[in-house]
């Protein structure tokens, strides 16, 4: 056995081991209501309970059938939740507290029933789903004419339509099918004794649904579905303990918006689960204009293909054939599904129909075309010219050409002699054909022709055509309508098609633009609101959780954008399990508003409230992808601004620890020496203060005086890291010009040295920071006092401020002694002792260790290099955020 086959064979069986784990379903699957379902699934949660486990009854419908009602003593029901529906009280499962109650297995009657307006979902399965993913173990029991892809099936089969239906992608999580079933000849008899229905309905049942023919059709489509099951789990059996299988080649159903869109679609469904491949829908967009009525036959067969199970996908493209075959390449698609419809008879005739496309370019694809009559035969009834009818507006303006086009005929003939006057109509129906529809065109060739034959062509005022010349005329007419109105309807089409995409790509620039200047969570929201709102014409809520974990809208556009407790709810679950809730789904459908997630299950980041007007229809495909695509780019931006709070805050923790260790280590080596000489002073003075001169009290008075004031900086300093180093290092960050730092740091200085002299050069334009500024303005003094203390007298302090690209940058520069080159990136760390600068004796030892520290909090850093020839220039250097649109 190869490598590659063992890590195939190893990841199917770990695949296999992980999907039995999570497969916690079992259905009992009747072919029509009667055969015995619920009894089954009540037996067995009494063998259960015989066994010891913990099982509970959900929700069982008994219909007053008295062995069902026997078998549910002894076991624990949990009570129904009562609903009120128009004036009338109900009951149904009480979700929340079957989550509660958490039992290994939980009993859950009718799998397709929809529930009651006001609760959580719409359908019973997605109740079943959310126990599902709880961990929790469910028995239920389904008809096999409730199954989606069975739907038109069952309907041409019984002549009735089955409305509550459930996604054949549901019954993939069962663990077991188990196959209830009774002969037709037995549950009629069931049925006339009335352990089914009561007698009024057991009759009209009899003469519609439960007609034998019915009943053997259904019980071949349950043993059909059971079947399919089975193989699809004897494949990944196989797959799992190294056996041999074929590759699966993914089934692609192409679909127009016509009627056969939700056949194909189960069609589709039905075939790739005979495969046990995956399968997709796709529509191709031309760029043609679409009536409202087929935009929505889309997004329905769209929609249904998603509760099957498949993916969708829009494809855009002139060329519908050549779309399909790339996307099948790209995809690894082996089949193309195509609904047979009528064809123009000159496309088959020229071989350009999308069947004989798809044959002649598409060769290593299998295309199945599928048949269906009913819709074949009703679009024969009908002639549709490309590009539509055409509006009425089109056809006033044909008129009004064709008016001037025979007023202008009329003048040649009697005033220019024109000899051909057929070529004044020509024009016309060429101005017509390329700014209308087909239809249009055709209808101006028509009459500009009958005009030119009755008016200008000899035999005048009859329509007898007396030389091949009319002929020719009629068929140019003819010719010109239909292939310029082509060209510009397909003109017209695809112009149309890419001023949708660039409207989108413009929002979407829009949207990022935006995002990038934004610089916190808060921001973000914002500019995410007021990019949704402006993109989908919608109001949009941005909903995060605050600090005491309740959720709320943060952001909103317009700012009074109220939600409703529906709305709330459908976020809150949106929220929590990171999937779609609200209006156009099936979870919490009563909001108002379309809820969307911006984190993952595993990384919460709050929900988008969407709400359209009320009469709006369901969105399109590129209004909903639109809205998709915005919510992620969001939930992305929001994601990387906690990741780069994250970030600064390990930061600010790293460098708040290195200056706690420094502020520890200096306690006990720079306090003591002036304390020590202020001690000795204070000592001398109080033991022989009336024997010393004058001038050696003075000189103790003022060493004393020299050593507090150098222990009051120290002790400022102190202040400064303990505020900084406390905790977690919190920056207040605000706008500030930077000459306003440099004037603050440079006042506090001349009271210090009030002799020093400072030469100070300012950008002319303003530098704004988004900075902490009083700690940059103490970093600031920090190195003017290093650099003033070891200045030599009557030597300038240089100031010199500049912008360089991202970065602004504040050199100190000085006339000392200076730094030798492999001491310069040394001098900022804590107790490194040099003769110079600032590990001289007099030096605190923290002054440029704290510079250090409040800087690099900021993203900056702070160098020492060489000066102008002598002394030693302190660059500061700090990153340059993008200004706000209204700084104060």
């Amino acid at each position: 056995m190869s490598e590659l086959s063992r890590e195939a064979r190893a990841d199917a069986l770990l695949d296999s081991v992980q999907e039995e784990r999570s497969r916690r379903l079992k259905i009992f699957l009747g072919a029509a209501p009667g055969v015995g379902k619920t009894y089954a699934m009540l037996s067995a949660a009494r063998e259960l309970k015989r066994q010891g486990v913990d099982v509970v009854v959900g929700l069982v419908e008994t219909h007053g059938r008295a062995e069902t009602q026997a078998l549910l003593e002894g076991l624990e029901q949990l009570p129904r939740r009562s609903v009120t529906y128009r004036g009338r009280d109900f009951t149904e499962f009480d979700l929340d507290a079957a989550l509660q109650r958490r039992p290994d297995v939980i009993l859950v009657d009718e799998l397709a029933h929809r529930n009651l307006p006001g609760g959580r979902h719409e359908r019973r399965w997605q109740d079943i789903a959310e126990l599902l993913d709880a961990g929790v173990e469910v028995y239920t029991a389904l008809n096999v004419q409730h199954l989606e892809s069975l739907n038109d099936q069952v309907r041409r089969i019984t002549n009735v339509t089955v409305r509550e239906t459930v996604p054949d992608a549901f019954l993939d999580r069962a663990r077991d099918i188990v196959l209830v079933d009774l002969p037709p000849r037995e549950l009629i008899q069931r049925l006339k004794q009335g352990k089914v229905y009561v007698p009024e309905t057991a009759a009209a049942a009899l003469d519609a649904f439960f007609s034998p023919t019915n009943l053997v059709a259904l019980r071949e489509l349950a043993v059909e579905t059971v079947a399919g099951h089975v193989d699809s789990d004897l494949r990944e059996h196989m797959l799992a303990r190294g056996g041999a299988m074929p590759v699966r080649r993914r089934v692609l159903a192409a679909i127009d918006g016509h009627s056969q869109s939700e056949y194909l679609v189960r069609v589709a469904r039905r075939i790739a689960e005979r495969r046990g491949a995956p399968w997709s829908v796709a529509f191709v967009d031309t760029g043609a204009t679409l009536d409202k009525a087929r935009r929505e036959r889309i997004e329905t067969a769209m929609r249904l293909a998603r509760r099957l199970g498949g993916d969708t996908v829009v494809l855009r493209g002139h060329a519908i054939a050549d779309e399909l075959i790339a996307h099948a390449d790209r995809e690894g698609i082996g089949q193309i599904i195509l609904g047979r419809t009528r064809e123009r008879p000159l496309a088959r005739m020229l071989g350009r129909s999308l069947t004989q496309l798809l044959l002649r370019r598409g060769a290593h694809l299998e295309l199945t075309i599928i048949a269906t009559p009913a819709e074949r035969a009703k679009s024969r009834l009908r002639l549709r010219m490309p590009g539509g009818r055409g509006r009425r507006d089109e056809y006033i303006y044909a008129t009004l050409a064709m008016l001037v086009g025979f007023a202008l005929a009329f003048i040649a003939d009697r005033y220019l002699s024109v000899a051909n006057l057929s070529l004044i109509f020509l024009t016309v129906v060429l101005v017509v054909a390329v700014r209308t529809r087909m239809a249009v065109a055709v209808y101006t060739a028509t009459l500009c022709f009958l005009g030119d034959n009755f008016f200008f062509a000899p035999p005048r005022y009859t329509l007898t055509i007396a030389s091949f010349d009319d002929v020719l005329a009629v068929c140019l007419f003819f010719v010109a309508a239909l292939v310029c109105s082509r060209l510009a309807t397909r003109l017209a089409s695809q112009v149309e098609s890419m001023r949708a995409a660039h409207a989108q790509a413009r929002a979407l620039l829009a949207l990022g633009q935006r995002l990038s200047t934004s610089t916190d969570a808060d921001g973000i929201r914002k500019v995410g609101a007021n990019a949704l709102a402006h993109g989908l014409r919608c109001d949009v809520a941005i909903l995060a959780r605050d600090a005491s974990q309740v959720l709320h809208a943060v952001a909103s556009s317009p700012r009074d954008f109220p939600l409703a407790a529906q709305d709330l709810a459908a976020a809150a679950w949106c929220e929590q399990h990171a999937e779609q809730a609200g209006r156009y789904t099936d979870t919490l459908n009563a909001a108002p508003c379309w809820v969307l997630p911006l984190g993952s299950e595993d990384n919460k980041l709050g929900a988008a409230a969407l709400r359209f007007v009320p009469e709006r229809g369901e969105l399109l495909p590129d209004e909903r992808s639109l809205a998709l695509t915005m919510v992620q780019d969001i939930g992305q931006a929001l994601e990387r601004a906690r990741l780069t709070d994250e970030l600064e805050g390990a930061r600010v923790q790293g460098e708040t620890e290195r200056l706690r260790n420094a502020l520890l280590s200096s306690v006990s080596h720079d306090l003591r020496s002036p304390l020590a000489s202020m001690i000795g002073s204070a000592g001398t003075l109080a033991s022989y203060g009336d024997q010393l001169p004058p001038d050696e009290r003075r000189e103790l008075l003022e060493a004393i005086l020299g050593e507090g004031q150098r222990l009051d900086r120290y002790i400022q300093n102190l202040l400064d890291m303990t505020r900084l180093g406390h905790g977690t290092l919190k920056l207040n960050r605000d706008w500030t010009d930077a000459a306003e730092i440099v004037a603050a740091s440079t006042t506090r200085l001349r009271k210090l040295f009030p002799d020093l002299k400072l030469d100070i050069a300012l950008p002319p334009s303003t530098i704004l920071l988004y900075v902490h500024p009083a700690l940059i303005e103490q970093a600031l003094f920090n190195i003017l006092e290093n650099a003033a203390r070891f200045s030599p007298p009557g030597e300038a302090v240089r100031v010199v401020v500049r912008s360089k690209g991202e970065q602004m940058q504040i050199d100190v520069i000085d006339r000392g002694p200076g730094i030798p080159e492999d001491e310069r990136a040394r001098i900022f760390d804590m107790f490194y002792s040099v003769a110079r600068g600032d590990r001289a004796p007099q030096g605190t030892g923290l002054g440029l260790a704290i510079c250090r520290g409040m800087i690099g909090a900021h993203g900056g850093s702070v160098e020492a290099l060489p000066g102008d020839g002598i002394g030693t220039t302190i660059r500061i250097t700090l990153p340059l955020p993008a200004p706000p649109d209204n700084p104060t």
